[in-house]
């Protein structure tokens, strides 16, 4: 199992952009499709994007598809979730976890986030 630490998360006027990170530790980390996830506040906890293992394959929600971008680098145990485009209503705490991806589904456990603000 990999351990996550999130950051990047920031204060940020709409329309602008942050890249969030999600490092990992354990030598596994390659071998794990991995997804980010958002909670904002009153709302339960949702899918954002996924990656499968090798990079290969992406998947969005329908509310950010064509403004974020999701990337891994496996030789540094990272994951990113590129944003543009902030809209307010993509203000919540994004967490990453790994994923079956054929379902979008977490399937490890949750780190502490890490806080994205969007102001109008």
């Amino acid at each position: 199992q990999v351990q996550l630490v999130e950051s990047g998360g920031g204060l940020v006027q709409a329309g602008g952009s942050l890249r969030l990170s999600c490092a990992a530790s354990g030598r596994t980390f390659s071998a794990y499709s991995m997804g980010w996830f958002r909670q904002a506040p009153g709302k339960e906890r949702e899918f954002v994007a996924a990656i499968r293992w090798s990079g290969g394959n992406t998947y969005y929600s329908d509310s950010v598809k064509g403004r974020f971008r999701i990337s891994r680098d496996n030789a540094k145990n990272t994951m990113y979730l590129q944003m543009n485009n902030l809209k307010p209503e993509d203000t919540a705490v994004y967490y990453c976890n790994t994923v079956v991806f054929a379902t979008m589904t977490p399937s490890g456990s949750w780190g502490q986030g890490t806080q994205v603000t969007v102001s109008s």
